[in-house]
């Protein structure tokens, strides 16, 4: 695996993680707020995941946690100020 191919990964991950974040707001305040974010997001998570797999290369999906970080990093990290029993 090349670096443009990593490169092109993460920002395919991002982008996806980013759609997840701006078209579920206030599904991701909700879950947050209840601690079942992953619960509640189940269905655009395993659509995000299933979208990303079909675009990157075998190698890159099972060896490199792109999308898992832009979720964390996008999905998570975006909505800190929300208070939750978790942090």
């Amino acid at each position: 695996m090349t670096d443009e191919e990593k490169v092109k990964a993460m920002r395919l991950a991002r982008a996806i993680a980013s759609d997840i974040s701006l078209y579920n707001e206030q599904k991701i305040i909700k879950g947050i707020e209840q601690d079942n974010l992953f619960e509640v997001l189940k269905e655009e998570l395993e659509e995000g995941r299933e979208l990303y797999k079909s675009r990157v290369s075998q190698e890159i999906f099972t060896k490199m946690n792109f999308f898992e970080r832009a979720i964390n990093d996008i999905v998570l990290r975006s909505k800190a100020h929300v208070k939750s029993k978790i942090w």
